[in-house]
């Protein structure tokens, strides 16, 4: 009987720590998908730029106390080629074209191709770390994307794009930098902590977003709104450091093929949350895109 539990005690504890990462997913994706209500408040007080940097503020805030453990104890010059794209990528460049790109074309159009992040972080994987793309992980892909189509296509947009070809060729330059920083993050925390990265990425995010100190300086009153401080707070402890963080922890510890695959959910628990909290309409269409989207994502994974 000894035998036994001292068998099985070690195998409970290997699967408890193979099941870590797609708990920590699910809870970056909840994250994430709070994100798109609390930015909606935030932006209708205060200048989208401002917004970053606040949020940018408050994530540096709460991971000043364990810098001294974040700080790497050698740093490779050669790869600072690697570090400065991861960066740059995101939280900068993705941030500063998808909001961009959104004031160009309709958040549907811009939903469809926020559904590419998974497909090119597949390939991107298959070439540069030889990860298998295998016959369930083409059908979740596939059948994901289908669902976010399905999910955004079924939303009431109520506006037109202005320019909807330059917003939707930002749009997907942005998601090129999303599965890019993805990849090298993947990379990288073969040598360095993931949340060391998340470190370089919120640093560097509140100086790239520093010009939106003056959009503050022009509207201190607003500062002092509960749910504007509530928005930010929000945004910078959940939906950057709670989401970037474990997303990194999570895609060192598992395939970056199966990991990227759980950001198409984000649409879902979007919609979701902007019915539950804000009255948003959520149509049967968008119920069924959910669920597909689920649906997909699950055959993605292995048993």
């Amino acid at each position: 009987m000894e035998n036994t539990i001292k068998n099985t005690s070690p195998q409970k504890a290997m699967a408890t720590a193979e099941l870590l990462p797609y708990f920590a997913l699910t809870a970056t994706v909840v994250f994430w998908g709070a994100s798109f209500p609390a930015s909606r408040v935030a932006v209708q007080l205060l200048h989208p730029q401002a917004v970053m940097f606040c949020r940018m503020v408050i994530a540096c805030l709460i991971m000043a106390p364990f810098m001294h453990r974040l700080k790497p104890a050698t740093l490779d010059r050669r790869d600072l080629k690697q570090i400065i794209p991861m960066v740059l990528f995101q939280p900068c460049l993705y941030f500063l074209l998808e909001s961009n790109a959104l004031k160009l074309t309709t958040s549907s159009q811009a939903g469809v191709i926020s559904a590419s992040v998974p497909v090119l972080v597949a390939l991107g994987a298959w070439v540069f770390f030889s990860e298998k793309i295998n016959g369930k992980i083409i059908l979740g892909l596939t059948t994901s994307v289908a669902g976010v189509t399905v999910l955004t296509l079924c939303g009431n947009s109520g506006l037109s794009g202005e320019d909807p070809i330059l917003g939707n060729s930002m749009e997907f330059a942005a998601m090129v930098c999303a599965a890019g920083n993805m990849l090298l993050v993947k990379g990288l925390s073969r040598k360095y902590s993931p949340w060391t990265l998340t470190a370089m990425q919120f640093a560097t995010g509140l100086v790239f977003f520093s010009p939106g100190i003056r959009h503050i300086i022009d509207t201190p009153q607003v500062m002092c709104r509960p749910d504007l401080i509530g928005a930010l707070i929000l945004l910078g402890v959940f939906a950057s450091v709670g989401a970037f963080g474990l997303y990194n922890w999570s895609i060192s510890r598992m395939p970056a093929t199966r990991a990227s695959v759980f950001i198409n959910l984000v649409p879902a628990v979007a919609v979701f949350l902007g019915w539950t909290l804000l009255g948003e309409t959520l149509g049967p269409g968008q119920i069924a895109g959910a669920l597909i989207v689920g649906a997909g994502v699950c055959i993605s994974q292995k048993a």
